[in-house]
């Protein structure tokens, strides 16, 4: 149950994020001047795309000069470490100069660098009301992905004490709340509601047996409905951040929660996801990013995620530009529990299956959980059993994530069906 609002909800991370505005535009120039120079000196990808665009990075100069260069597609980002293996060849720094290395879906592989600050978070878990001393249970996978780390990193610059708690496991996670005095959850907004579904199953009483006064939730959509629940369920303030495993924090709510605040280690603009042309403020259109990190200088990266300016002052004191919140998709590849699934992908799984005549991916939602369905049309004479067996356990392996499976008649599906069809309504 939250305790001292004040105490949560006031104060900043760092000076900058209260720069007066004419001092914001002209940081961010620098930044951009900074990050293209290295990028064009230091990573042969960029150099090419700079190149090729007939683009010298001294004439970079704000943020207008970027529409001179192309969007890169986080499909295109696939592409490129499958012909390049250092990333390809997007990394601005030599490879012993990295800490980790982290695997997404495509696959993808993310480097981390040795900076203690390196994926931004601090500043995002500030804002939410993390504080010194908060004991916090970190709900994000440390297997592979970079969610679990990212977390670890911004708590620990906050002084949190971190539990590494990770996915699934709900009861062992109520008992944790209960027995260890945590004031503090990062991870997905649908797993807490889940830990607290477990712990009302327990026995337990949320209000007067946990500890928990914040939390930070992302990696799925956060419903007004669904933070409602949590708020009232748990007594405490849920705050929502918006990152990639590519790029790290790129905006994260104040303790307004009127839209989220962009992070100063970025450059964010909205665009028309066909065109690359820039939307006004409220129109909604693709996330593209730029990110002032030497380490691995994405330029102009588009994140496939939908949403809009909104550029009136914040009360919080916060001069950044803030998002609307992230309103779907483009294209059809999507996000499940968290991690993406992409056509491709799912080809890649089927393709192993010579009796599937036919699929289609189907994501729903029960109750606050997402729910995924493989529905796929069968050639005769097959034997469903040890082919659904396996399909599951292919679906696992590669999607990192579980489905249910329901093979319908020959004929219920089209080749002009949509392959992933997300079906979620959001409220």
């Amino acid at each position: 149950m939250l305790k001292d609002r004040d105490r949560r909800t006031t104060g900043y991370f760092d000076p900058e994020e209260v720069m007066p505005l004419e001092e914001r535009r002209t940081y961010e120039r620098a930044q951009l001047q900074t990050i293209v120079q290295h990028a064009y000196a230091h990573s042969k990808g960029t150099k090419i795309r700079l190149d090729e665009a007939q683009v010298r990075p001294q004439e970079i100069q704000g943020p207008d000069d970027l529409r001179r260069l192309p969007v890169l597609k986080k499909s295109e980002l696939v592409d490129r470490q499958k012909q390049a293996f250092l990333f390809g060849d997007l990394l601005g720094v030599p490879m012993e100069e990295l800490r980790r290395i982290y695997i997404s879906p495509g696959p993808i592989y993310d480097p981390e660098g040795r900076e203690a600050g390196y994926f931004g978070m601090g500043r995002a878990l500030y804002a939410a009301g993390f504080r010194k001393g908060d004991l916090v249970q970190n709900c994000f996978a440390y297997h592979f992905t970079p969610g679990g780390m990212m977390m670890d990193n911004g708590l620990s610059l906050v002084g949190c004490i971190v539990i590494p708690a990770g996915t699934g496991n709900s009861e062992l996670q109520a008992r944790v709340l209960r027995d260890l005095p945590v004031t503090g959850y990062v991870g997905t907004p649908s797993f807490l509601m889940v830990i607290a579904e477990k712990a009302e199953e327990l026995g337990f009483d949320v209000k007067k047996d946990l500890s928990l006064e914040v939390a930070f939730v992302g990696g799925e959509m956060l419903p007004e409905t669904l933070r409602k629940a949590l708020e009232e369920k748990f007594k405490v303030l849920v705050r929502q951040g918006y990152g990639t495993a590519d790029l790290g924090a790129v905006a994260y709510e104040c303790p307004f929660a009127a839209g989220m605040h962009l992070s100063e280690e970025v450059l964010v603009e909205i665009v028309d996801h066909e065109t690359g042309e820039p939307k006004r403020p409220g129109e909604p259109g693709e996330v593209v990013v730029t990110v002032f990190n030497k380490v691995y200088p994405l330029i102009r990266f588009g994140t496939g995620d939908l949403s809009a300016f909104v550029e009136e002052p914040c009360p919080c004191g916060r001069t950044s530009k803030r998002l609307l919140g992230i309103f779907g998709r483009v294209g059809e590849a999507t996000k499940v529990r968290g991690m993406f699934v992409h056509p491709r992908q799912v080809e890649e799984i089927v393709g192993r299956f010579p009796a599937i005549a036919r699929w289609q991916v189907v994501v729903d939602r029960r109750g606050y959980q997402d729910e995924m369905t493989f529905r796929i049309e069968l050639k005769e004479d097959v034997n469903q059993t040890p082919l659904l067996a396996e399909l599951q356990k292919t679906i696992r392996d590669i999607l990192k994530l579980r489905a249910e499976i329901e093979v319908v008649p020959a004929g219920t599906l089209r080749e002009a069906d949509r392959k992933i069809v997300d079906v979620r309504k959001w409220g």
